[in-house]
């Protein structure tokens, strides 16, 4: 068996420089069932992590759907086929109206491309509004909007609002407040990009902001800024890719639960547990204003073999009672970890919802000073206790625990065991 640093030599130099891998000792990944993963040393590891397998590794059914379509046809969508329409019909019910009509990628990066240019056909404009802690993707476009890992010669059509943060509110105080500090910090944006001469075209936003931390905001928080963006002929763009597809538990989808309807909405990583698959929902309207003013066409967007996979992840999210099974797991798991937090200070903060949730790590609980050199320790002690996860948040220090749905709650004591023994472990340090 190839060795972890001859593996690693390899990638530096048939993949490049500065090619990431989680964790300081990197795992050589061989096999998955369900919510475990093997490495090539036949250890076994508990996945809270990836949720690109969203109903759990190698799901049999999704790989059925796959095998059996791979070995009938797969071909691009120019020539007619019902595996796509099925799909689009299926997902298109998950949403409320006029959201019906669909179009297929192969990344959640092309389906964030393909809503900017939405955006601007609907409006005729093309400045852009994201927060200042976000990630929509990798492709030219939009990769201007990210903050965390900035491109070189930065577009001057993007303007950037700061991250909602609940442990430590914008304006001082949670609740009305702090969704007003926001709305005033999505005018203040607009107003810039109109003095830069290119108006307003879209607010993006994940509606869960993940990347940002996922802070615990009020149903309706965004609801200012909302009517802000759309009193000056923006509109909204909620990425999914993270929150969606019942992860959340009390709700298919993260604008659901933050309670408001997008213009556009944009999904990708676990659409098809796995399998390459974006997509962008939205009405036909603005489907309508997109065609007539972009051409495009994607290859493999949409395919037979995709389309199969697609919607056999979801019928299995929808017939195995995963949302709800996310919703239940996901409230023991904070009850464990804010038992925790009863015996370790260092947890400061506990949030998140379903099976996307967390601690934010203090070295100091009542300065709120972030621990994030401590919380990197505690996700790499994880890491060689059998159990993977990791962390992000504005101040990188708020563990994020986002496993596969069928996770039980006897895989959240496994899980919350091994915290403890970590957090008992590794000294508080800065």
């Amino acid at each position: 068996m190839t060795d972890t640093q001859t593996l690693i030599d390899r990638r530096a130099q048939l993949l490049g420089p500065n090619v990431s891998t989680f964790y300081e000792d990197p795992i050589h990944m061989v096999k998955g069932d369900g919510v475990w993963v093997w490495d090539a040393d036949g250890r076994k590891y508990l996945d809270c992590y990836n949720n690109v397998p969203h109903v759990g590794h190698c799901h049999p059914k999704v790989v059925e759907a796959i095998c059996q379509q791979a070995g009938t046809l797969n071909t691009h969508t120019r020539y007619l086929h019902e595996g796509i329409l099925n799909y689009v019909e299926a997902l298109t019910d998950t949403f409320a109206e006029p959201l019906n009509t669909a179009i297929m990628t192969c990344t959640g990066s092309e389906a964030n491309d393909i809503a900017l240019r939405m955006a601007q056909a609907v409006s005729g404009n093309t400045g852009v509004i994201a927060t200042d802690h976000t990630y929509h993707g990798n492709t030219m476009a939009v990769s201007q909007l990210s903050c965390t890992n900035p491109p070189p010669n930065r577009w001057d059509n993007v303007a950037y609002v700061p991250a909602p943060d609940s442990y430590r509110p914008l304006g001082g105080e949670s609740g009305v407040a702090h969704a007003q500090a926001f709305a005033a910090a999505v005018e203040q944006a607009i107003a810039d990009l109109a003095s830069r001469g290119h108006g307003l075209s879209a607010l993006i936003i994940c509606p869960y902001f993940a990347n940002e931390g996922f802070p615990t905001l009020e149903k309706g928080f965004l609801q200012s800024a909302i009517d802000a963006v759309r009193k000056a002929g923006g509109i909204i763009i909620a990425d999914e890719v993270q929150p969606g597809f019942g992860r959340l538990g009390t709700n298919f989808w993260g604008h659901q639960k933050a309670g408001f309807l997008p213009d556009v909405i944009t999904m990708g990583k676990p659409m098809a547990n796995g399998h390459p698959v974006g997509g962008v929902v939205t009405s036909l309207d603005t489907m309508t204003a997109f065609r007539k003013d972009f051409r495009y066409f994607n290859t493999f967007g949409g395919n037979p073999v995709s389309a199969a996979a697609a919607l056999a992840t979801l019928k299995v999210v929808q017939d195995e009672g995963l949302m709800e099974n996310a919703r239940h797991v996901g409230d023991y798991a904070r009850e464990g970890l804010r038992q925790l937090a009863q015996t370790h200070a260092c947890i400061g903060d506990v949030r998140g919802s379903g099976l996307f949730f967390g601690a934010e790590m203090v070295l100091d609980h009542d300065a709120k000073t972030p621990a994030t050199a401590f919380t990197k320790k505690i996700a790499n002690a994880m890491r060689q206790k059998g159990v993977l996860l990791n962390f992000l948040g504005i101040h990188y220090n708020a563990l994020k625990i986002r496993p596969p749905l069928p996770f039980s709650k006897e895989n959240a004591d496994y899980m919350l065991e091994r915290l403890d023994e970590a957090l008992t472990e590794t000294p508080l340090e800065p």
